[in-house]
């Protein structure tokens, strides 16, 4: 079985600047499309399938990293400089908020009681070095989303997202 290097993804394809490769053979696009099967856009090489964005990182890089990340979380966007190698711990920080959430903010939640007065507050919590941590209860979701911003700003840097 031929082994996936950087040279052979350049002898088989040509990388075009808005995140597609050309396969050099025809001068034609890869097609590329994301299935209900997997995430990512795959394509094939030597008959074995691998996601696009991993392909793209070799073959500017020429190496693969255990993850690779989306910087923008847009899984068709392949141009290089929206890649970066990540840690697993990484790229969690960077996902987008939970759309089954009954908040409209990331970090933020009902609380699992209501007070005595009958108003159910929203609780903050961020991961923290593989932790959830608890940050308070608010009863304006407006300050519980400063609060979870700050958070993931401070303790997620540049994995930071908020939406």
């Amino acid at each position: 079985m031929t082994e996936l290097t950087q040279s052979l993804l350049k002898e088989l394809f040509s990388y075009h600047p808005d995140g597609y490769l050309i396969r050099n053979r025809n001068g034609k696009p890869v097609e590329s499309k994301i299935t209900k099967n997997h995430r990512y856009a795959r394509i094939s090489v030597k008959s074995k399938p691998y996601a696009v964005h991993r392909i793209v990182f070799l073959w500017h890089h020429g190496y693969l990293p255990k993850v690779t990340d989306h910087i923008d979380n847009d899984q068709l966007n392949n141009r290089i400089e929206n890649l970066r190698e990540v840690t697993h711990q990484q790229n969690s920080l960077n996902k987008k908020r939970d759309f089954n959430s009954a908040s409209p903010y990331k970090g933020v939640r009902p609380a699992s009681r209501a007070r005595k007065d009958g108003i159910v507050p929203w609780e903050v919590s961020v991961s923290i070095n593989r932790r959830q941590v608890h940050l308070g209860r608010f009863d304006d979701i407006e300050v519980a989303n400063q609060v979870a911003i700050a958070a993931r700003e401070k303790y997620h840097g540049q994995f930071a997202r908020h939406a």
